[in-house]
């Protein structure tokens, strides 16, 4: 190829494409001497400061595609999100229904501190581990980001992802990076059922923030973020098979999380207080189904971790019956409706159970004559 003959009115774009064209996408500083020597260019300086400036990569190399690519970085990191993030306030309501308990003062404690602390509260299904979280923000006016983790659940679930928006792909932030940057607790519910894809929070367990490689953006945590994560086993599996779908999570990933609270269902006296406040709510007066609600519970769950049955009721099942029960106004058809999601024999316990602490409690004939025909034909 000739020469080009340099003219005060030859533009970058030219001289940029006349280089490639003579020495390719990279060249060195004997290339753009030779070029200058070529095309009668007096200073080499000059012509390096005025055309080669936002190429450079080092000292005496250019790279004549680094441009091209920071303008279409750029281009993207630049472009709004698929869903505009809306200014909103993300701090729970408060709940007058709320009696704390458990683990409670400890993890509003670790909140208010605003360190980053990651905490692992584990315990039997219904047993208020989330709503403590939701409620120990509520009193402290902090915001809270819960994530429901599944077994499906990816780093573009998690951290985000380019999405398609009026025919331009765009980067959305996921709800770690929103929890991040807002200084927010961010709340990962049922995180045992997770994949191995959950370790894509490591470094952000180390507190260091996250490099988002895909729009070469490193995040940096905002004072008063921290993690929470909630689960029905400790992250080893379900050995006795309650809890179908829990895994067992990588152990550096269980290691990053320094405490880890055991949350039991409340004593008597304290789920008392919690049915009253749902019942006073609800406009339920018979207190004396709420005392019989929980110590039937208690039996419940005495019986089970004797071994005697293999279910539980729940303080959120218990909830759930006086729900019906102010729906319904029959408290046998509340009870009954509320525990048909357990097997034959397992519901009849129950029934029995309760039968036990209410006098005035009648079981339904029909299902009782029903069991029994089921027995006898199973028999």
């Amino acid at each position: 190829m000739r020469p080009m003959t340099f003219t005060a009115k030859v533009d970058s774009n030219t001289i940029i494409d006349s280089l490639r064209d003579l020495f390719g996408d990279s060249i060195t500083a004997a290339d753009v001497r030779g070029y200058c020597a070529s095309n009668g260019i007096a200073s080499y300086t000059y012509f390096c400061k005025r055309y080669l400036k936002e190429y450079k990569v080092s000292r005496g190399k250019w790279n004549l595609t680094v441009t091209e690519a920071r303008k279409q970085f750029e281009k993207t990191v630049t472009a709004p999100s698929a869903e505009p993030v809306e200014e909103r306030n993300i701090v729970p309501e408060k709940d007058d229904t709320f009696v704390k308990f458990g683990s409670f003062n400890d993890v509003k404690s670790i909140i208010k501190s605003k360190q980053f602390y990651p905490t692992f509260i584990t315990g039997l299904s219904g047993n208020g581990k989330t709503f403590g979280v939701e409620q120990a923000c509520a009193q402290l006016g902090r915001e809270l980001i819960r994530v429901n983790i599944t077994i499906e659940t990816d780093e573009d679930d998690l951290i985000g992802g380019f999405r398609l928006v009026n025919g331009a792909t765009v980067w959305h932030n996921g709800p770690v990076i929103e929890a991040l940057e807002r200084g927010a607790v961010l709340l990962l519910d049922e995180i045992d059922l997770a994949s191995n894809k959950i370790l894509c929070l490591q470094s952000i367990l180390e507190g260091t923030g996250v490099f988002l490689k895909k729009i070469g953006r490193y995040i940096k945590p905002r004072s008063g973020f921290n993690i929470i994560a909630t689960a029905n086993t400790k992250g080893k599996g379900s050995d006795d098979g309650r809890f179908i779908g829990t895994n067992v999570l990588n152990e550096a990933f269980l290691e990053r999380f320094p405490v880890t609270f055991e949350q039991d269902y409340p004593a008597p006296t304290t789920e008392s207080k919690i049915l009253g406040g749902v019942a006073a709510k609800l406009g339920v007066t018979d207190t004396d189904f709420c005392k019989r609600l929980v110590d039937w519970g208690d039996i419940i769950r005495k019986t089970f971790y004797d071994g005697g049955i293999e279910e539980i009721i729940s303080t959120r099942r218990l909830v759930h019956i006086l729900r019906a029960y102010s729906i319904f106004k029959n408290k046998q058809k509340a009870i009954q409706v509320c525990i048909n999601r357990f097997d034959d024999e397992t519901k009849q316990s129950f029934l029995e159970l309760y039968d036990k602490v209410d006098a005035d409690f009648e079981m339904d004939k029909k299902e009782d004559a029903m069991y029994e025909d089921k027995n006898e034909s199973m028999g």
